[in-house]
C-alpha cells in the first residue's frame, strides 16, 4: 500500500470526525460562551490566566504530545501496520477525544480543578485521595522516565541542549513582551519563530557538551522552577513557541510524503503473538498517546482548564489537539513502514524508535532539497524539546495533585499558595518533594521503569472516563459513550499489570511493588465507582 494513501485516508477520517463527533459532543453537553470559564472568575495571574486559543492551543498540544505519539506507534509497529493504523484512528476519535475533551470540560465546569477534585464532588474525599495518590505515582513515573529521556538526547545531540537552554531565555522574553508589554500576538509570534530557529543555529554553532548525570540535575532544577512561576512568563510560552517546531516537523513530514509518496515496506499484520507479546494488550498499552493517554485528562483539568478563554475552545483544544496527536502518530507509524524493509527487530536496535522516527522524516524532507543531516537534527531537536516540554508539565501537575491532596481548608482566597493547618500544601515544598523522588526514580535509568508507566498511564485514562462519566451521570446527562472506552481501558491494563508483576517477580521489586500499588488503588477506586452507581440507583428507585 502507498503511504500516501494511508496517510489522506487517515487526515479526513479525522477531520470527519472533528467536526461530526466532536460538534455532537459539544452540543450534547451544552457548551456555552455565555458562562465564564475559570480563567476570568479565578484568575490570579499565576495558574488561571485566560489565554488566547492559539497560544493555549500551542501549550496544550506541545504538553500533551511530547515523543509519546512518536515512541509508541513505532514499538507497536511489530505487530503490523494494519492494527495500530486502526487503534490510532479508533483510540484517538472514540477514547483519547473523548477523554481529552471531557477532562476539559468537566475541569471548567468545576472553576478549574483537576480530575481528583472532580472524584471528590462525584464520589467523595476517599475517592478523591485515592485518586491523588494514583495519579502522583503517575506522574512521578513520567518525570523520571523523561528525565531520562531527555538527558540521553542532549548527551548524544549536544546541539539540542543548548538550543533548549536558548528556547527557555527567548520564552521568557516572549511571555514579557505579550502580557506585559501588550505586543500584538501575530508580530510577537513572527519575531519569537524567527529567534527560535535563531537558536537552533546557535546551537549548532555552540554545542554543549555535559555528561548525562549533570543534564538530569540540571534538568531537575529547571522543572522545581518551572512549576511555581506564573505559567505566562515561561511554562505557556515556552510550549506556544515550540509547538512551531512541531508543526515544522509535521508540515515537512507531509510534503514529503506528498512528493515521495513511498510504498510501505513491512507486513500490515505479523501475528497475535510476537516475539513472545501478545497483541492484546500489548498493542493498546504501547501505542498510548498515539491513541489515548491518561496523562492527557490532567493537563486538560490541571493547566488549559485554568487558562481557557471561553467554552467553545474546549473542542478546538481538547478533542482537536488529540487528533492532531493522532495524525503525528500515522506519520511516525509510516516512517517505520518506511524504512523498516521488513527488517523491524534490528532497525530499532539501532538507534531506537526516536533515531527510526529521525532517519524518516530526513528522508521525507530529502525529495524538497532540505539534506538529510539537516532533516535528521532538526527533527531530533524537535523530539527533544517537546519531550522537556511533557516533562515541565507533569511537574507542574504533579504539583497541583500533591497540594490539593494536602488541601483541606478549601480556602476562597485563590492567590493564598500556603494552607496554614499543613505545610505540605505549600506550593514550594510540594514542588520540591515531586522533583526529589522524581530524581531518586532517574537514577535508576528509565529502561527499568518505562515498562510500568504504559500501564499506568493507560489505567488513569480508564480512570479519568470513569470519572466524567459519574459526573455526568450525576449531572442528569447522558453518558454512554463513555460505557464501552471504560470498560475495554480497564481490561486492558488491569491485564497488563499484572503481566508485569508476573514478569519481574524475582527480577525487578521495585517494579512488582509499584505495579501492586498502582492495582490495589485503582480496584479500589472502581468498587467505590460500582457502590455509588448502585446508591444512586436504588435511590432513585426509592424515589419513584
Amino acid at each position: 500500500m502507498n503511504t500516501f494513501t494511508l496517510l489522506i485516508f487517515s487526515a479526513l477520517i479525522l477531520i470527519i470526525a472533528y467536526i461530526l463527533y466532536g460538534g455532537y459532543l459539544a452540543k450534547k453537553w451544552g457548551i456555552d460562551d455565555s458562562r465564564k470559564t475559570p480563567a476570568h472568575t479565578k484568575y490570579d495571574g499565576i495558574d488561571y490566566v485566560p489565554s488566547k486559543t492559539p497560544i493555549l492551543m500551542g501549550h496544550h498540544f506541545a504538553s500533551i504530545a511530547g515523543a509519546g505519539p512518536i515512541v509508541g506507534p513505532i514499538q507497536a509497529a511489530i505487530f503490523g501496520w494494519i492494527p495500530v493504523t486502526l487503534w490510532v484512528l479508533i483510540g484517538s476519535i472514540f477514547f483519547g477525544g473523548l477523554q481529552d475533551f471531557g477532562s476539559l470540560f468537566a475541569s471548567i465546569r468545576h472553576d478549574g480543578k483537576s480530575i481528583g477534585e472532580i472524584i471528590e464532588v462525584n464520589m467523595g474525599k476517599k475517592g478523591k485521595r485515592l485518586f491523588s495518590l494514583f495519579a502522583w505515582l503517575t506522574l512521578i513515573l513520567v518525570v523520571a522516565a523523561f528525565s531520562n529521556i531527555v538527558a540521553d538526547s542532549f548527551v548524544s545531540t549536544p546541539a539540542a541542549g543548548s538550543a533548549s537552554i536558548l528556547f527557555i531565555f527567548l520564552a521568557i522574553l516572549f511571555g514579557m513582551a505579550v502580557y506585559r508589554f501588550k505586543m500584538p500576538l501575530s508580530i510577537a509570534t513572527v519575531i519569537g519563530v524567527i529567534l527560535l530557529f535563531g537558536c537552533i543555529y546557535l546551537g549548532f554553532l555552540f554545542p554543549l557538551v555535559l555528561p548525562k548525570y549533570i543534564w538530569i540535575l540540571l534538568l531537575l532544577v529547571y522543572i522545581f522552577i518551572a512549576s511555581v512561576t506564573p505559567v505566562w512568563i515561561l511554562l505557556q510560552p515556552r510550549d506556544y513557541l515550540n509547538s512551531f517546531l512541531l508543526y515544522s516537523m509535521i508540515a515537512g513530514s507531509l510534503i514529503g510524503i506528498c512528493i515521495l509518496r513511498p510504498e510501505i515496506q513491512m507486513s500490515g499484520f505479523t501475528g497475535f503473538t510476537v516475539n513472545n507479546q501478545y497483541l492484546f494488550p500489548v498493542l493498546f498499552v504501547t501505542v498510548a498517546c498515539g491513541a489515548i493517554s491518561g496523562f492527557h485528562s490532567l493537563v486538560g483539568s490541571g493547566t488549559s482548564a485554568k487558562q481557557l478563554y471561553k467554552e467553545s475552545d474546549a473542542q478546538k483544544i481538547g478533542y482537536g489537539s488529540m487528533l492532531i496527536e493522532g495524525l503525528l502518530a500515522i506519520v511516525a507509524l509510516i516512517t517505520v513502514a518506511y524504512i523498516s524493509h521488513g527488517d523491524f527487530t534490528n532497525l530499532l536496535k539501532n538507534g531506537g524508535p526516536v533515531n527510526v522516527f529521525s532517519e524518516g522524516i530526513a528522508n521525507f524532507m530529502l525529495s524538497f532539497g532540505i539534506p538529510f543531516s539537516i532533516g535528521k537534527t532538526f527533527t531530533s531537536l524537535a523530539i527533544s524539546a517537546f519531550a522537556l516540554t511533557s516533562l515541565d508539565t507533569s511537574t507542574r501537575l504533579a504539583r497541583f495533585i500533591f497540594q490539593e491532596f494536602f488541601d483541606e481548608d478549601k480556602k476562597e482566597n485563590n492567590n493564598d499558595k500556603t494552607n496554614k493547618n499543613n505545610p505540605l500544601s505549600n506550593m514550594y515544598l510540594s514542588t520540591g518533594i515531586t522533583v526529589v523522588f522524581s530524581g531518586l526514580l532517574a537514577i535508576m535509568g528509565y529502561e527499568k521503569i518505562w515498562p510500568i508507566f504504559g500501564s499506568a498511564n493507560q489505567l488513569l485514562a480508564a480512570i479519568a472516563l470513569l470519572a466524567i462519566a459519574l459526573w455526568l451521570a450525576n449531572s442528569k446527562r447522558s453518558f454512554k459513550e463513555f460505557i464501552i472506552p471504560i470498560i475495554f481501558m480497564f481490561i486492558v491494563t488491569i491485564f497488563s499489570l499484572m503481566l508485569n508483576i508476573k514478569a519481574n517477580i524475582g527480577v525487578n521489586y521495585t517494579l512488582v511493588i509499584i505495579a501492586s500499588l498502582l492495582l490495589i488503588l485503582a480496584g479500589i477506586l472502581i468498587y467505590e465507582a460500582i457502590c455509588l452507581i448502585y446508591k444512586n440507583k436504588h435511590s432513585l428507585k426509592n424515589s419513584k
